[in-house]
């Protein structure tokens, strides 16, 4: 068996349970199961995000030490992280190929209150 023909299985396997394991629905879940298997072979291969922090190779020492003068050697000091940066206020709202934008109309000055 295919590693292919496996992971079909398990997809198979994984929507029959999700679906509260019905009885008659094998072919649907199989054919659900190929094509989640094959998107899942067609989208782009993400590297492993690294566990832990930079700081975390760092030794109990060095952090006692960072910015201290030892064996007449000033080490340096934690460098401060930049700020993060703010979202814009708004997005644009996605518009699926073919369908047209709804232009928005200006709106029209307030006018002032009565006195």
């Amino acid at each position: 068996m295919s590693t292919d023909d496996k992971r079909i299985r398990e997809f198979a396997y994984q929507i029959w349970e999700s679906e509260g394991k019905p009885e008659g629905h094998e072919e649907r879940h199989w054919e659900m199961a190929r094509k989640l298997a094959e998107a899942e072979a067609l989208a782009p291969k993400k590297p492993p995000k690294a566990t832990g922090s930079k700081a975390a190779g760092k030794t109990a020492t060095s952090k006692a030490t960072e910015g201290k003068a030892v064996n007449g050697k000033t080490t340096p000091a934690a460098k401060a992280k930049p700020a993060a940066k703010a979202k814009p206020a708004s997005t644009p709202k996605v518009v699926p190929p073919g369908e047209k934008t709804a232009e928005k109309k200006p709106r029209a000055p307030r006018k002032p209150p009565a006195i």
